[in-house]
This record gives structure tokens, sequence and C-alpha cells, in this order.
């Protein structure tokens, strides 16, 4: 029975509304301190991993670390934290335990026995996140092909987890009602699933080709620093936006025009930490984009602390794409986190590492690498005139060049 738009459900008594709200699972985070690393490394590690954790959804109670030379081969942490980290799930009910690395078939297994909860690895819990966000059947295809890549390995323990019926973080994605433990049938799936990627690609690659010879551009950068808001400034369209890592999985690509250059301006999936191989194996056609762009876009979260570390893995990552040689704009976005001041001077607030003025910062290593740079608020609207001028300069240099019969139009 239906009132008003919403589903009811008939009783004896009363009609009520029917409530498909699932209530968050409670997590502690791990943390390994390998020797040699600094704390201030390890603290930031795990705040990314409470944001990974918060949305998938989970509600982070604790945070553990434990100082190890090596972690240990069969629980990855010692006998001792095994048992604190025990003893403090039974005592507060607590749902998962998170890791914030990749740990082996016979890790979780060891762990899962001794602690008697659920146990999510760092990529285990990405990709459940991946799982959450992708709405097209691309982007839920290529997801479903690195789940299945993960499973492979460790089938004997997974299985155990995708037969059951409830839903939860890392349960969510290619499960199956019954348990199946032949190795054939999930080969048998992710060969399936290559070959509609194939299929996909083949198509993807038609549209790119299709798309006339305009400037391609490509946002990249360290996932949540701002990219979806700079397109949506620029080509004035509403791409799906928000304060959680990994909003935007599918590229977005939008027609753009600064002057008299009109340029194509594509939205690429944030990068991370310890990206997990079967992502960057089974995105191969979103990351695309990136290779076949004539000039990258470079977004940097200047007022997270660490973002040094950001930027080096992004460029990490365009290396081992191959992409790193492009014409790139380095971008350090969301300046709003720094305080304006008298004489139009940006006075750096306590939270952020190295408390410098905006002119300080440009006369950093940032504002004299070779890339050419600018700093910006996309959200605030400071400084866009002068990025906008940057980027028709890099991308009228690449046109001009494409099609010198055109300068007189420069």
């Amino acid at each position: 029975m239906h009132y008003q738009g919403f589903l009811y459900i008939q009783t004896n008594y009363m009609i009520e509304p029917f409530s498909t709200v699932q209530e968050k699972e409670t997590a502690v985070l791990v943390g390994v301190h390998i020797k040699g690393q600094a704390d201030e490394v390890i603290e930031d590690y795990l705040k990314e991993l409470e944001f990974l954790a918060d949305t998938a959804g989970a509600s982070v109670v604790k945070q553990f670390v434990q100082r190890l030379d090596r972690p240990n081969p069969k629980t990855f942490i010692g006998s001792g934290k095994v048992d604190e980290i025990k003893q403090f799930a039974e005592d507060n009910e607590v749902d998962l335990v998170i890791f914030d690395d990749e740990l082996s078939a016979s890790q979780l297994r060891n762990l899962e026995r001794e602690l008697n909860r659920r146990i999510l690895d760092r990529t285990n819990l990405i990709l459940d996140i991946f799982a959450q966000r992708a709405k097209t059947a691309h982007a839920k295809t290529q997801v479903e092909l690195a789940q299945y890549q993960y499973i492979l390995p460790r089938l004997t323990r997974m299985w155990t987890h995708l037969g059951r019926q409830r839903g939860g973080i890392g349960l969510r994605g290619p499960g199956e009602t019954e348990i199946e433990t032949d190795r054939r049938i999930i080969r048998g799936k992710i060969s399936k699933l290559k070959k509609e990627l194939q299929s996909i690609d083949k198509q993807m690659f038609t549209q790119r080709k299709n798309r006339g010879a305009l400037v391609r551009v490509a946002l990249v950068g360290y996932t949540n620093v701002g990219k979806s808001t700079i397109m949506n400034m620029l080509s004035k369209s509403e791409v799906f936006a928000e304060n959680k890592l990994f909003a935007t999985l599918d590229t977005t690509v939008r027609k753009v025009v600064i002057g008299n250059l009109p340029f194509l301006l594509s939205d690429t999936v944030g990068f991370i930490r310890k990206l997990p191989h079967q992502l960057v194996e089974s995105f191969k056609s979103t990351l695309d984009e990136v290779r076949e762009a004539d000039m990258l876009v470079h977004v940097v979260d200047i007022s997270h602390p660490n973002f040094e570390e950001q930027l080096h893995v992004v460029s990490q990552t365009l290396h081992e794409l191959d992409a790193d040689d492009k014409p790139t704009l380095l971008v350090f976005n969301k300046i709003d986190a720094y305080r304006w001041v008298e004489k139009n001077e940006f006075d750096a607030m306590p939270v952020t590492k190295e408390n410098y003025s905006l002119e300080d910062l440009k006369r950093t290593w940032m504002a004299k690498s070779n890339s050419p740079c600018v700093f910006l608020s996309a959200t605030k609207k400071v400084n866009i005139e002068d990025f906008k001028q940057q980027l028709y300069s890099m991308a009228s240099d690449i046109h001009r060049e494409r099609y010198p019969a055109n300068n007189f139009l420069y």
C-alpha cells in the first residue's frame, strides 16, 4: 500500500513506514609504525584511513598503533596487540577491525580466528567504497572485476562472508548465495568481465576519437582535492562534488571555452596512497583519459598537512601510467584554509604545517618547480582569473602547434 509516495506495510494494527536505514557499523583502526617512520606520518595515514572508513559508512571508535621492525607474517601485528584489540572489541561490541595495509590470506584468516571479528584491510575498504560509488554499468563492471581479482587468492577466507545474506562494509559486490570454492568459477567470472571491459574500452576509444581535434585537458590529483569543484567552476556544469573520498568514479568530459579557445576538460578518478593494483588495472579505460590528454592540470590540496606526499603519490602514479611527460599546470587549491589579512597577504592559520604566508609559498620549491603553478580557492573563487589565464596560455600553445595556420587567432 502506498501513501504520499512512500512505501508502507499493512499490519493487523496500523500502517507503519518501512525503513531501509542501516545502522552504522563500529570499527577500530590498526596501523603499524615501521622503524624509521615519523610519528606525524603514521598519524596522517590513520586519519586518511578513518576518512576512508567514514566514507564507507563506519564509525571509528579507536585507533591502535604498534611499533615493529617488520610486520608479523602470521597476524601482521604482535600477539600482545592482538589480545589488546580483542579485549577492546569484546568490551565495546566492535563490528570491524580495519588495517591500514594489505593483508595476506593467511593473515586475514588468523586475525579473524583470533579476534572473532570481521577483518578488513585497506584494499578491501577502498574496493567497498568503489562498490558504493559506482553508478554506471561501466564503473560497476570495473569495480566487480577488481573485487574478484582481490578475492581469488583469498577464497578460503572470503567465501564464508560472500555467502552471507546480510550486507555490511566489505561485503558489497560479487556475493553469492552459495559457498563457491572452485577457483575455476572465479577465473571464469574474471575472464568474462575482462571481455566486457574490452568491449566497453573499444566504445570509449571510439568516443574519444569522435571528439574531434580539440585540445584535451585532464584534471588529475589525489582524491578529495577539489577536482570536481574546479570542473564545475570552469564548465558551469553540475558534476557531483562532495567532501568524501572517491566522490567521482566515472570520467566526466565537458567542453570549456576560455577567451577564444574551446577545449575539452575531463575530471578523472582521484588517486590515493597504496591505490590497489586491481583498481589501476580494471580502471584502465578511465585512466586512458589521462594517458591520451594533451595536458594535465594537477590539483593539490595545499591545506592538507601532508600535501607534499600526496603530490608525490600522484606524480608516481602518473609515471606508472606513462603520463608524466605531459605539459602540466600545478594548481594549489584550498587556499581559503588561510585567513585574509591586510595588504592582501595570506597569513597561515596555526593548523597548517608550515605557517607560511601566500607570499612565502610563492618563494618555495612549489612556485619554482619546472611546472607552471597557481594558488587558488575554487570554492571561494580566489585567484581564478590567474588560473584561467595560465590554463589558456598552455592550451593555446598546444593548439597553435597543432594548427599553425590559425596563429592569427592568438
